[in-house]
C-alpha cells in the first residue's frame, strides 16, 4: 500500500473545506483527523456567531484572560480540556465575533443582568476572545475589532505580533504613547 504524503492530503482536504464532506472525512481515521481540524477551524468567522464555537473558545482562555470577564459574574465552561488547541489554527477574527458572544451570553443569561449597558459584559468577552487569539493563534492573517475593546492587554499582544497582515480597527480615537499632540490622533 502506497501512502500519500501529507500535503496531497491536505490539498485535496482544502479543496473539499466548502463541502459539508470534509466533516466526514474527519471521522475517518486519527491521520485524516489531525489534517482536517486545521482546515475546519482555520476560518471560524463564517460561522462565530455560532454560541458553541464560543464556548469552545472560552476554553482556551488564560487566568489574565479570565480576569477580564470577574466584574461581570461570568462563569465560563466547565467542560474538560479540548483535544485540540482549535484557537492556534484561526486564521481570521472579524466584527461578527460580537454576534457569536452576544449569542453566547444571551444564552447563558448574562446579558439581562446589565440592562444598562447591554455591551459591558459582551466586550469584555470580546476583548478576552481576541486577546486570546493573539496569544494563541500561530497563522492569524486577519483580524478586525472594535476600538472600544482595544485595552493594554491586546494592544501587548498586538506589538508582539507577526503574521496579522490586514488589521481593520473600528475607532475615533487612537492614543499612542510618546507621539505628539498629548499621544492622540484623530481619525
Amino acid at each position: 500500500m502506497i501512502l500519500l504524503p501529507n500535503e496531497c492530503f491536505f490539498k485535496i482536504f482544502d479543496y473539499l473545506k466548502t463541502d459539508y464532506s470534509l466533516f466526514s472525512c474527519l471521522l475517518v481515521n486519527r491521520h485524516w483527523c489531525r489534517l482536517i481540524v486545521p482546515i475546519l477551524w482555520s476560518e471560524p468567522t463564517d460561522c462565530s456567531v455560532d454560541k458553541r464555537l464560543i464556548r469552545i473558545y472560552l476554553l482556551s482562555l488564560n487566568v489574565e484572560e479570565q480576569t477580564l470577564l470577574i466584574p461581570f459574574n461570568i462563569i465560563l465552561p466547565n467542560y474538560s480540556k479540548p483535544l485540540f488547541e482549535y484557537a492556534s489554527y484561526t486564521k481570521s477574527v472579524g466584527f461578527c465575533l460580537h454576534d457569536g458572544v452576544k449569542n453566547w451570553l444571551n444564552d447563558e443569561g448574562y446579558i439581562d443582568n446589565y440592562k444598562r449597558n447591554r455591551n459591558e459584559p459582551v466586550n469584555a468577552v470580546k476583548c478576552s476572545l481576541i486577546a486570546m487569539f493573539l496569544r494563541t493563534s500561530k497563522k492569524l492573517k486577519i483580524l478586525e475589532i472594535n476600538g472600544t475593546i482595544c485595552n493594554k492587554m491586546i494592544s501587548n499582544y498586538l506589538y508582539r505580533n507577526t503574521t496579522i497582515s490586514y488589521l481593520n480597527i473600528c475607532t475615533k480615537t487612537i492614543e499612542f504613547k510618546g507621539m505628539g499632540n498629548n499621544g492622540r490622533s484623530s481619525l
